[in-house]
């Protein structure tokens, strides 16, 4: 696990991107909805169908800027930061439930999204939700990743300051995620750490 706030080099990231680490598909249950945790930018953009939404928490893991961004939120030369599942706490978000009928094609488009380098391991894990506990897919931040990072506030600050990439900026998406969270209520005390120290 990286604690060091020295950034890779443009080379070891475009390893990353070009030699992924491959990851086994989890498989959905035949015939039946099934469940999605969102934490980041799914909760606000998931982009698939689902027929509804609900506040979810997530027991062992919390929410971080722990996973450098080359593609959606930066570039090798100039990296960004994405959130990620870090192990310990907990995280609260949303859950959001898939028609079986459009599983296959959610996972697909799921797998697109969060899995092009690895860094994530797709889990099935139990939130807690107003109606009970639920099973969700869960795509938890790999410590042993060469993407997986552990930075100070000051450093991760200066990474999504500068991170663009092709679904924007990373202070946009950190802006975009804490407004969500608020409106659904939660309170993210490093998110607004963090934009605190991007307005100075």
């Amino acid at each position: 696990m990286k604690h060091s706030n020295s950034i890779p080099n443009p080379d070891t990231l475009l390893r990353v991107i070009s030699d992924p680490v491959k990851r086994e598909r989890p498989v959905p249950p035949a015939a039946e909805d099934w469940w999605v945790f969102g934490y980041g930018s799914l909760m606000w953009d998931p982009g698939f169908p689902h027929h509804e939404a609900q506040a979810a928490l997530l027991r062992g893991y919390h929410r971080r800027f722990c996973v450098y961004s080359m593609r959606y939120r930066g570039t090798p030369q100039r990296p960004g930061l994405v959130l990620g599942l870090a192990p310990g706490g907990s995280c609260r978000g949303m859950t959001f439930r898939v028609p079986a009928e459009k599983g296959e094609a959610v996972l697909d488009y799921l797998w697109m999204r969060e899995m092009i380098t690895g860094v994530y391991r797709p889990l099935w894990l139990s939130v807690a939700t107003p109606q009970g506990p639920k099973r969700a897919l869960t795509f938890v931040a790999d410590p042993t990743h060469q993407q997986f990072c552990r930075l100070d506030l000051q450093t991760t600050a200066a990474l999504i300051r500068q991170g663009e990439g092709q679904r924007g900026s990373c202070r946009d998406y950190l802006i975009n995620t804490e407004q969500h969270l608020r409106e659904l209520g939660i309170q993210d005390r490093m998110l607004g750490q963090l934009i605190e120290l991007l307005e100075r």
